[in-house]
Formats: C-alpha cells, structure tokens, sequence
C-alpha cells in the first residue's frame, strides 16, 4: 500500500518559538517525572521529622546534638558552629543528604539518559557530583545543565571512534572512556560551572525576594496561568519553580512556590463556572472534568474550557494570583512539589503549619476564579443557548493537544470515542502479528496518557485470553528495537520510529478508546489460533 504523505504545515516563527519552548519544557519534564516519587519522599521525610515537623526527631532530621547523653550512637554527624561560637556534633539526618545529593544526582542521571541511554545517565551522574560538592546551595539547576552536557559530551566521544576499535578491547575503551570523560568533566563542573550556576541561582531568589518584598508575588500568575494552557509551564515551573522552592525549604521548612503552579482552585473555579452556566456540551463535561482535574490532579482537561472562550484565561489569572497572595499573608507553603497538582498530593505536601493557609488558598482561588468566569458566561449565556452551545469543544480539545504537541487520554475522553482516529503511516495494519509478544506505549514522559492506554490494551488482551503478551510503557527518549510493536500518540510516531527504526509502529489519537486496541487484539488472537491471513 503506497500512500502519500501531506506536506508539512509551515509555522510561523512565533509557532516555531512556542514549539521549541515547549519541547525544552519537555525534556525537563521528562528529567523530573521519573524522580518525582524521591521528591514525594523527600518531602514526606521533611513535613515528618524536621525540628517543626508533625514527629520531630534530631536523628531523622537533622537537628540533634549527637554529643548528648543518650544521644543515638552510630549515625552519621557533622561539626556545626553554633550561635554563642561553639561547635558541636550534629547529626546528618536524611532531609540534607536527599536534597543536596539523592535529587539532584537522579536528575543527571535522567537527564544523561535522555540523551545517551545508560552510559549518559553513568556519566552524567559522575560529572554532576563536581557541581554539587562545588555549591553551597542544592543544586538542581546544575544536574539540569550538567546532566545533559555530559552526556552530551559523551556521545560525541564515542562517536569518533565508533566502529574503529579492534575485536576485544571494546569493553576496554568503552569503560576508561567514559571514566576519563566522567572524571574530567566532574572537576571542570566543580571549578567552571559550580560557581556560575550558584550565582544564577541567588539572582533567580533575589528576583523572588525581590517580588516579596515589593508585594509583587501574585503577579507571578499573570505568567504561569497563560503558560498552564499553552503548555509552556514545565520550563517555567521544573526548571526554576521547583529549584527555587527547593532552596526555600532549606531555609525556611517550606515554600509557597511549590503551589504557584499546582494549586488546582483555578481550574476547579472554571469547571465549576461551567458546570452551573456553560450550555451543550461543555456543561454536561464539567463535571466529570472536575474528578479528573481536582481530585487526579491532571490540569490540562480545564485548557479547552478556557480556549473555547479565551476571556477565560482572566478568570485563571485572578484565581492564581488570589491564591499566591493567600499563602503569602498566611505564610504557607509546602514541603515539596505537589504531582500531580491534586488536592490529595497538595495536603500530603502541606508543611504542618500551614494547612489552614493552603486550604484557604486553594478555596479562595476557586472562588474568584468562579465569579469572574461566571460574569463572562453570563454575559454570553443567551447568545450560547441561542447557537446551543458555549464553544466548540472539539476544536478547543484538538487545539489543546496542538498547544501539547501530543494526544491526551484526559483530553480525549472529553469529547468521547467520537474523538479516536487510527492513524496507521505505513499501512502496516495488516501485518504479520505472530511475533508479538512485547508492546511498548510511548509518550514523551513514559507516564501518565501512555500508562492508561497500556492499562486499556493490557485489560483487552487479558479479557481475550492473550496474557502471554507483555504491555509496558516508556518514554520515546527510551525507546530502542527490543518490542514487537510500539503504539504512539500522531505526533510522537516519527520521534518514535527514529528511536526504533527496525519495529513495527502504530499511531493513535486517543490513548484511551482507540480502534486500534481491538484491531491489535484480534490480530493477536487470530495468530494466536493459527488462521492469521498471511
């Protein structure tokens, strides 16, 4: 079957520029996600054991005279000055180790492995250590930079000798090169790169304090909200969000910017909106999209209702902007990022003292951004019912993916099956499928929409009696030839056959109720019972 593919859609350079931007927010989503579970960790241990915590304890946390009678013996301690000038012996504890070491070194070795596989992720981790012992301050945009540079530099080194190496010394060159690079690079870190990004790093918190000491922090939502729907909050919120935040609770037990972004009362205020005045569609959405959004924590399903009527986007920067000015005059924050941005994972990262102040920002900022979206509903309400519905929410849910750059089940089951388009590029539907005993979903995160489409097609195959057949999901950064067949979203299909040229690839629109899943399932069953067409 030969087809003809259409030609490529020229973009225009702001086009152009919010695509890179995007992409880059990305690849710092996709160094951050997969630790995401450390810093949950992290952030437990914090809110638990630190000296305000709910269960203070001075081993745990890090706090404690260890040259006290009765002190634990046997924990690691170090020499801290105390006040009056006298030092003493304190213990280590987990809060310091987790948040100067552990969480920066995952990122590297993320980062590393996005861009040079296993090897990346070895040398990027090497080289990050020189950033880190070279800082006073936690060094997360450092293992971003750093991680990524090496691996980077290594890739670039195996290359100039790859395929030249005699049979029997790979493993040879293969090992001290990438200890000679690894090596190199950690001391070129601690001596070049430590003391710039420090620097970058006190400069970012002295804009910050900057904001506070000028009352200027709510205006931080007139960024964050418009990025939130245009996708480009990762680079704003992993990169400097999180970092920022991270210093904070060193200092100070908590932060507020953890909830700049994640606070889920805007959207929440929005639907709301929608679901009392919105018409058609839109209001009979609402109130599932209020489960998924505050309850799962997945903000993009409130986008479309916003891109349906962009005047929308006020009600969101109120809401925002209502809720950081809450938890600066009640002084909350929390102990770590809330992710996904649900209520559940915000109070579980709440700091002990600050449950009030957080309740009432998410509460508050529901409640502006409700009445300001409510006015603008009302105000076009008669001439919604008139045409029968508030907007498009197709198009605003197709324009939504557009602004991702990729499908999204939470997306998709907005607008239902009616959603799901097949895309199969090489007409390979037909194919072979006798072999296939290892299907890989891949996203660009290798989490959340390529979970639940491996969950869906996972359940179809065991209802069908096909268990043998093996469904995991990764990231398209990840992927290589080892699968049978890869499914994707449109988007990410050519990314994804670059990362596994020789496999069997199939696209989708909606990862949760694509025609694609019962097609593969009865391919599978079909050669299974032996009458496969060949």
């Amino acid at each position: 079957m030969t087809t003809t593919a259409p030609a490529a859609p020229t973009l225009s350079r702001g086009r152009t520029a919010q695509v890179r931007l995007q992409r880059f927010g990305a690849f710092l989503t996709g160094m951050i996600m997969p630790n995401l579970p450390a810093f949950l960790a992290w952030g437990l241990i914090t809110a638990l054991f630190i000296s305000r915590g709910w269960l203070p304890n001075g081993v745990l946390g890090g706090f404690g005279d260890a040259g006290a009678p009765g002190a634990w013996q046997g924990a690691a301690t170090q020499l801290v000055e105390a006040d009056d000038g006298t030092t003493f012996q304190q213990y280590l504890g987990l809060v310091g180790p987790m948040v100067t070491y552990l969480l920066p070194l995952l990122i590297a070795n993320a980062g590393g492995r996005l861009v040079h596989g296993e090897r990346g992720g070895v040398v990027a981790t090497i080289a990050t250590l020189g950033i880190i012992v070279g800082s006073t301050v936690p060094m997360f945009l450092g293992a971003m930079i750093v991680g990524p540079l090496a691996a980077w530099v290594m890739r670039l080194v195996d290359g100039l000798w790859e395929g030249r190496i005699r049979p029997g010394f790979e493993m040879l060159v293969n090992m001290f090169s990438a200890a000679i690079v690894g090596g190199a690079l950690s001391v070129g870190a601690f001596f070049g790169i430590a003391p710039l990004v420090t620097q970058l790093s006190a400069w970012l918190g002295d804009l910050v304090g900057w904001l506070a000491d000028n009352h200027l922090l709510p205006a931080m939502a007139l960024v964050v909200e418009p990025a939130k729907v245009l996708f480009l909050n990762n680079a704003i919120g992993n990169g400097v969000l999180v970092p920022l935040g991270a210093q904070q609770v060193v200092a100070d037990g908590k932060s507020l910017l953890f909830l700049v972004e994640a606070n889920p009362g805007p959207g929440l205020g929005i639907l709301l909106a929608y679901a009392l005045l919105g018409v058609g569609a839109a209001r009979s959405t609402a109130p599932g999209a209020i489960v998924v959004q505050f309850l799962g924590g997945i903000h993009e399903v409130y986008f479309p209702f916003v891109l349906m009527k962009p005047a929308l986007i006020l009600a969101a920067i109120a809401g925002g902007a209502t809720g950081i000015a809450t938890n600066v005059v009640m002084g909350s924050g929390l102990v770590g990022p809330a992710a996904p941005g649900s209520i559940f994972a915000v109070y579980a990262q709440t700091a002990r003292d600050s449950y009030l102040g957080v309740t009432l920002s998410v509460v508050l900022s529901a409640a502006v951004s409700f009445l300001v979206a409510a006015v603008i509903l009302r105000a076009t309400r008669e001439r919604d019912l008139a045409a029968g519905e508030s907007g498009d929410l197709a198009a605003a849910v197709a324009q939504t993916e557009a602004n991702k750059g990729r499908s999204s089940a939470a997306l998709g089951a907005l607008v239902g099956d009616g959603a799901a388009v097949t895309h199969d590029p090489d007409g390979e539907r037909g194919a072979d499928v006798a072999r296939v005993r290892v299907i890989v979903f891949a996203c660009d995160a290798g989490m959340g929409s390529s979970v639940m489409g491996a969950a869906v097609l996972r359940d179809k195959l065991r209802k069908a009696g096909a268990e043998y057949v093996t469904v995991v999901n990764k990231a398209v950064a990840t992927l290589d030839d080892s699968a049978d067949l890869v499914i994707s979203q449109r988007e990410l299909t050519a990314r994804a056959r670059i990362q596994a040229p020789t496999t069997r690839h199939l696209s989708v629109d909606n990862f949760m109720s694509s025609p694609v899943y019962d097609q593969v399932v009865a391919e599978v069953v079909a050669a299974q019972d032996g009458t496969a067409a060949r």
